[in-house]
């Protein structure tokens, strides 16, 4: 029992103490003012010719000729490699004969079904021999028709041993020499030609950011004709000094990543960009007369965005939406502030509701 008042004013003084109002302090805060505001976000993206060919071979054969330097402007239709050409002229000699031969025995075989024709018409004949040979007749042109198709393939397969570049473009490197035996299922291509006037620069971005672009744009076509053009930023961290457009989003979700890939097209009058180099692509943003704050400012609860207004002289917390994109030290308030608002400044994670608030700075 005579514990008891000790605990009662133990209690008391812990209670005193939670209602005690949060001590005060000179804080730096700033009026809510409109201006204009650029952000941009970034993407890691490979850079690809807007047409790669992979060049193969059509045949098998040994290498006997390179007619490219590794790295040369290449033109369409120009030879890049010889493959050895003596078995498929061998083949093509072989098949005119064959074309020769059945047309030879196209002749005879008319002879022989004209000659039975007047030989039946006389009764000299039977139906039978006459149609027999008729018969033989249609064989010899099927054998010719079966010859010409082979020597027209026979011709094919020899054009096929001068390996053509079927695009304009510039060349890469090549693994083969001469005396290298090659066919159509090689591993690696002969050589990969790429047209450079105009790149493709493929990036990803993630589900929830498209959803967000399309919220404000409606469409992904909306989307697309909405963005601003976009710059690129090179290996080296050099800024490329043509602006590209993004001009295509892909339907479909990696369901390995859960993103999106999206291609921006970028004239390469200078052969700057090669087929196959990284860069990163910066889509800007540019807003205008809209509220900009600090991110010092800020505080996050539970995923939500918060600042503290000083309102009579005491933070009061107030939720804000911010921008979906920042520039990692400040916030577009999309809404939650109005101008003339004044915030707290720096600190804004240190305060608690209802703390006196004395301004070090108006800005």
């Amino acid at each position: 029992m005579s514990l008891l008042p000790a605990l009662c004013l133990l209690f008391l003084g812990a209670c005193k103490e939670k209602t005690q109002p949060t001590a005060g302090g000179t804080y730096k805060t700033i009026e809510v003012l409109l201006s204009d505001a650029t952000v941009s976000s970034r993407y890691s993206a490979s850079i690809r010719g807007k047409q790669t060919v992979e060049i193969r071979p059509q045949i098998s054969g040994l290498i006997t000729d390179i007619r490219i330097d590794e790295g040369a402007t290449v033109k369409k239709g120009q030879p890049l490699f010889v493959i050895d050409q003596v078995p498929y002229q061998v083949a093509l000699e072989t098949a005119v004969a064959n074309v020769a031969s059945a047309q030879a025995r196209i002749a005879s075989a008319q002879l022989a079904a004209e000659s039975k024709q007047e030989l039946f018409r006389e009764n000299v004949i039977s139906e039978y021999e006459l149609q027999t040979a008729r018969n033989s007749l249609l064989e010899a042109q099927a054998a010719l028709a079966q010859a010409k198709a082979s020597e027209v393939n026979a011709r094919n397969s020899l054009s096929y041993t001068v390996v053509k570049s079927p695009v304009d473009g510039v060349a890469g490197m090549t693994f083969y020499r001469v005396g290298a035996l090659v066919n159509s299922s090689i591993s690696e291509p002969l050589v990969t030609v790429s047209n450079e006037e105009e790149m493709y620069a493929y990036f990803s971005m993630t589900e929830n950011q498209l959803l967000s672009m399309i919220k404000e744009g409606g469409t992904i076509s909306g989307v697309v004709a909405s963005l601003p053009p976009v710059m690129l930023s090179l290996s080296n961290g050099m800024a490329y000094s043509t602006e590209g457009r993004i001009d295509a989003v892909s339907g479909t979700v990696d369901t390995r990543t859960g993103t999106i890939s999206m291609r921006a097209s970028f004239a390469n009058p200078q052969k700057l960009l090669r087929n196959g180099s990284t860069a990163t692509i910066v889509i800007p943003f540019v807003r205008k007369n809209c509220v900009v704050i600090p991110k010092s400012a800020t505080f996050e609860i539970q995923n939500k965005v918060y600042v503290y207004k000083v309102v009579d002289g005491k933070a009061v917390s107030a939720p804000i939406i911010p921008f979906r994109i920042d520039n990692g030290t400040e916030y577009i308030v999309d809404s939650g502030l109005d101008v003339g608002d004044v915030i707290v400044a720096e600190g804004a994670g240190l305060l608690r509701e209802g703390t006196p608030i004395q301004s070090a700075e108006n800005n």
